[in-house]
C-alpha cells in the first residue's frame, strides 16, 4: 500500500535502537525525511548512517535528551518544520510502589508525559497552520492492564493518554491526526532489562523468565521492532485521517478484552 507520505518531514525521539529506530525505518522506507534523536550521539549515528545506506532519504541526527527542556529546545531548533511527530521515550524503572517519593513521579511524569505534551505543543501549531499532521506517541500497554511493577510508568503513561484525548479532538477539523501506538512486549532491550529485573526477583534464570512469558501472549512470541515500526507508519500516513484520538494496542493478543 502507497502510504502517501514521501517527501514529508518526521521527527522520531528515541529512535536509535528499539521501538523508535523501528518507526523511523518504517517511514523512511516510504520516503520521509527524518529528524532522528537519542542521548548516545555514536549509536544514533551509526543508526542514521544505515538508514541512509538502505533508503536514500535524507537523516538529520540530533543528539540530546528529549526529557529535558535543553534536549527538547535543541531537537527543535535543528528539526525545523515538522510535519510528523513520534513521541517516544525510555519508560522509568521498575520497583515497589512503597519505595517511590514525589522525586519520582515528577522524573516519570516529565519523561513519559510532559516531553510528548511539550513537542505537541511546539509542532501541531504549525501543523494545523499548514492544515495536514500526524503524531504518534508511543505510550504502553499499562494503559489499559497496570504492570505492577512499573507503576511510575502506568501513572505518567496515563496522563498522557488523557491529555491526547482532548487535543486530539480539538485539532482533527484541521488535518491533524494524533493518536497513541501501545506497545505489549517486544524484543527490545527494554523487555530484555524487565526479565532480567524479574529473574533477579525469582532467582529463575532470565531465558525462564522470557520462555514463561511468551506462553502468556496468544502470539506466542514477543513483537519485531520491524512490525511495530510498519504500525506506526501506517498510522501517520494519508489514510489515517479518520483515526482520531485512538489507543491502538500492539500485544499479540495479551489484553483479553471483548472491546
Amino acid at each position: 500500500m502507497e502510504l502517501g507520505i514521501a517527501g514529508r518531514r518526521a521527527l522520531v525521539c528515541a529512535s536509535s535502537k528499539g521501538l523508535g529506530r523501528g518507526c523511523a525505518e518504517a517511514l523512511a522506507a516510504e520516503g520521509v525525511e527524518l529528524i532522528l534523536n537519542a542521548r548516545s550521539a555514536d549509536t544514533l549515528e551509526v543508526t542514521a548512517e544505515e538508514i541512509r545506506a538502505v533508503h536514500g532519504v535524507p537523516v538529520t541526527t540530533v543528539a540530546a535528551d528529549i526529557t529535558s527542556p535543553q534536549g527538547r529546545e535543541q531537537v527543535l531548533d535543528h528539526a525545523g518544520t515538522v510535519d510528523i511527530l513520534v513521541n517516544n521515550a525510555g519508560g522509568p524503572p521498575p520497583g515497589n510502589w512503597r519505595d517511590w517519593d514525589r522525586a519520582d513521579f515528577i522524573a516519570a511524569f516529565d519523561a513519559n508525559a510532559y516531553a510528548a505534551i511539550a513537542l505537541m505543543q511546539a509542532c501541531v501549531p504549525g501543523m494545523c497552520d499548514r492544515g495536514w499532521g500526524r503524531v504518534v506517541n508511543i505510550t504502553s500497554v499499562s494503559v489499559k492492564q497496570p504492570i505492577g511493577v512499573l507503576g511510575l510508568s502506568n501513572t505518567a503513561r496515563a496522563a498522557l493518554t488523557g491529555f491526547v484525548a482532548g487535543i486530539a479532538r480539538d485539532v482533527a477539523a484541521q488535518g491533524v491526526v494524533i493518536n497513541n501506538l501501545l506497545p505489549g512486549l517486544h524484543a527490545t532491550d527494554r523487555t530484555v532489562g524487565l526479565d532480567a529485573y524479574e529473574a533477579s526477583l525469582t532467582g529463575e534464570p532470565a531465558a525462564e523468565v522470557t520462555a514463561r512469558r511468551h506462553t502468556t501472549i496468544p502470539a506466542r512470541r514477543y513483537g519485531t521492532t520491524a512490525e511495530f515500526g510498519a504500525a506506526c507508519a501506517f498510522m501517520c500516513s494519508s489514510h489515517a485521517g479518520f483515526m482520531i484520538g485512538q489507543n491502538v494496542l500492539l500485544d499479540g493478543g495479551a489484553f483479553n478484552s471483548t472491546l
